[in-house]
């Protein structure tokens, strides 16, 4: 069998082919054994150049007194882009779960992303060819030959391993740690906060490269940094060249001249198929503002699976949806007993997205790149144990969240400074990864329409509104004293978090759709462009 795959490839074809594209001949089927992969050849020649990788970094050898080889199995899945089609076969020769690696916060992805656009340079992607196999490991590790695959001549031996493999716990950190040493050498400087991050200047140039585990995005501000870049990656690695970067964890990334935009059109169409909601009635706002969900004990209970399902998809579409970000967290805390009432709330998200599937996200190139925060809380907001909610919102990234706080504030002063406490983490971080892109910050102003929680901060002997605040949100005070911050106040109509906290209400004249989503995309494209 092996014999009869080896001599469909020949080992010059793939060692000439520095970068490849994707190739136009791929299945677009998941087989569901090995038999079935079998019966087309785009399957059985993805399965070849992963036994040829397996077979060059691997040797086979009688196995050893007391050995326990691991087994192994195929796992088939195809690869699709942004337009749904399938670009690649991909398919594991072991068994992997419990994989762990260094990946790059999406904060950062949407730093890079706004700091790439307000520098003009593209950004590129590449894929590294059979990632884990380019680490070597230091255990004695023996592994089963691939089912369908053992050698006529040897079938009872097993694979020692030589480098690090599918499966193995130890090798997601293997290759990230192997990426590191060969980017260090290359005099690159890994990011102080953010480990995925390495950076190279070369004069006046730079080039920016962030991993997410065998996903590389990198670009620079010189065209010829970056295809030297790709060139040496290349002689190191087996590449895959993915041209600009236009899909990425699900993200889609338009890059032009005025600027980036991101979104999740295809994301939001394939859910809405997903949980049924693709022929639902549109909505032209995810909630309404007479809405006021709460444990509703009395009511039917519905799929809990379901319910929990369509909440982690729209979490994940909140990436570059700000504007159903309160709608989704307040309906997510009903997950551990939903009900009737609490689905029909999340129904009315889908329905909402059917009618905008494509808003996203403007990075503009003409923005500056100051760094501003807004926070904000909803006092005693939640129903079910009277938590308030913090908001927070920077201004660079456009990273937003929102979240109950941990523990019942007695004053709407306390849920303020907690929320305070909650954005000043947040810049401060930011301030440090952006500190390694070039970028340096003096205050940093944070914007809280609350007067009696930056007094708060600013005098130290408000006693009794401060004994029932935990001491670990007093560092807010300390870095307001050390300079980091500074503490300004802005009137509730100009507090942009404000809107994160309570379900939207559009305001438009007419009944006509075309007129009410016009109006939407408008009012999302002024608020998103404030946010960058």
């Amino acid at each position: 069998m092996i014999g009869d795959i080896h001599q469909r490839v020949t080992h010059s074809t793939v060692a000439s082919l520095a970068f490849f594209s994707h190739s136009a001949y791929v299945a677009t089927f998941e087989p569901w054994d090995v038999s079935h992969a079998l019966s087309d050849p785009n399957w059985v020649n993805a399965m070849h150049e992963e036994l040829e990788n397996f077979e060059r970094n691997h040797d086979l050898v009688e196995p050893p007194p007391n050995c326990h080889p691991i087994g192994t199995k195929w796992v088939f899945k195809n690869k699709h882009g942004e337009n749904g089609m399938v670009v690649r076969n991909k398919k594991e020769g072991i068994d992997y779960e419990e994989a762990f690696a260094p990946v790059a916060r999406l904060e950062a992805i949407r730093i890079l992303l706004a700091f790439a656009a307000s520098k003009g340079f593209k950004l590129q992607q590449m894929d590294v060819k059979s990632a884990f196999l380019n680490r070597i490991i230091e255990e004695e590790v023996y592994v089963r030959q691939p089912p369908s695959f053992e050698s006529t001549k040897f079938p009872d031996r097993v694979y020692k391993l030589r480098k690090a493999l599918y499966g193995l716990k130890q090798a997601p950190r293997a290759w990230y740690a192997r990426l590191k040493s060969f980017l260090l050498k290359s005099r690159f400087v890994m990011g102080s906060v953010d480990k995925t991050l390495f950076l190279l200047s070369c004069g006046g140039d730079t080039l920016i490269v962030q991993i997410y585990v065998d996903d590389i995005i990198f670009g620079g501000s010189s065209h010829t940094l970056v295809s030297s870049f790709a060139e040496q990656m290349s002689r190191e690695f087996e590449m895959s060249l993915m041209g600009e970067l236009q899909f990425f964890l699900g993200l889609q990334i338009k890059q032009g001249l005025e600027g980036t935009f991101v979104h999740q059109a295809k994301y939001t169409r394939d859910i809405l198929k997903k949980f049924n909601m693709g022929d639902s009635k549109p909505m032209t706002t995810p909630m309404s503002t007479k809405t006021a969900l709460h444990a509703d004990e009395d009511g039917e209970v519905v799929d809990q699976k379901e319910f929990r399902g369509m909440i982690g998809s729209l979490l994940y579409l909140t990436a570059t949806r700000p504007d159903i970000q309160f709608e989704v967290c307040l309906c997510a805390r009903y997950q551990a007993s939903p009900r009737t009432s609490h689905r029909q709330a999340v129904k009315r998200i889908f329905r909402y997205l059917k009618f905008t599937p494509e808003l996203g996200l403007w990075y503009s190139s003409g923005s500056s790149l100051s760094l501003r925060g807004f926070s904000d809380a909803d006092h005693a907001g939640c129903r079910i144990d009277r938590k308030s909610t913090s908001v927070t919102c920077q201004l660079l990234g456009t990273s937003l969240s929102s979240r109950k706080q941990a523990s019942v504030a007695l004053y709407t002063t306390e849920a303020a400074y907690v929320a305070a406490a909650s954005c000043c983490s947040q810049l401060l971080w930011m301030k440090a990864t952006l500190s390694d892109f070039g970028l340096r910050f003096g205050k940093i102003p944070l914007l809280v329409d609350s007067t009696s929680s930056i007094s708060v901060v600013k005098n130290a002997v408000l006693y009794s509104r401060t004994k029932h605040i935990d001491v670990r949100f007093h560092f807010l005070r300390d870095h307001y004293e050390k300079g980091d911050i500074d503490l300004v106040h802005v009137v509730s109509a100009n507090q942009l978090a404000d809107i994160f906290i309570k379900p939207l209400e559009l305001q438009v004249e007419g009944v006509d759709n075309a007129l009410i989503k016009g109006e939407i995309e408008s009012q999302w494209t002024g608020l998103i462009a404030l946010l960058v």
